[in-house]
Order: structure tokens, then sequence, then C-alpha cells
């Protein structure tokens, strides 16, 4: 195999612009160019923590695929807040 694909961290596939997206939704205005990637670290320990409480939902209902209700659930666990829409 000729071209191989390059092994990297998935995080960095949320680009700079979607940073920048997300800050201007929160109300920021500007962004220093070295945050980027203090977002990310931060980001990263969120999902991922949101992603172990849902496999909790999960396993304790003994299923194999992770519904929309089992994020919900995650999120006001971890959050503390109603995830209105859902």
């Amino acid at each position: 195999k000729r071209h191989r694909r390059q092994q990297r961290d998935t995080i960095l596939g949320i680009s700079n612009p979607a940073i920048r997206r997300l800050a201007r939704r929160g109300g920021v205005k500007r962004i220093s160019k070295g945050i980027y990637d203090d977002i990310r670290t931060v980001l990263k320990s969120y999902l991922s923590d949101v992603l172990q409480t849902t496999c909790l939902y999960v396993e304790h209902r003994r299923g194999k695929t992770v519904t929309a209700l089992d994020v919900v659930y995650a999120l006001k666990f971890s959050k503390g807040r109603t995830l209105y829409g859902f």
C-alpha cells in the first residue's frame, strides 16, 4: 500500500475554525492563537467524562447500543441541569 494514513490524535480533528465558532456562540470576541490546544485538552477530558458516564448507563440497562437518552442522562448527571429538546 503506497498511501498510508498517518496515525494521529483524533482530538486534532476538531479544527481551529470549529473551536472559533463554538466560542462565538458563547459570546467570545477574540481568541488568542495559543488557546486552541488548551481548549482541545479540556474538551477531551470533558468528553471522556461524559462518555464514561454514558457507558455506565448503557451497561446498567444491559444494552449494547448507545441511545440519545443515555447521553442526555449522562449530561444531566455531569452538569446537573436538564437538557431540553430530547
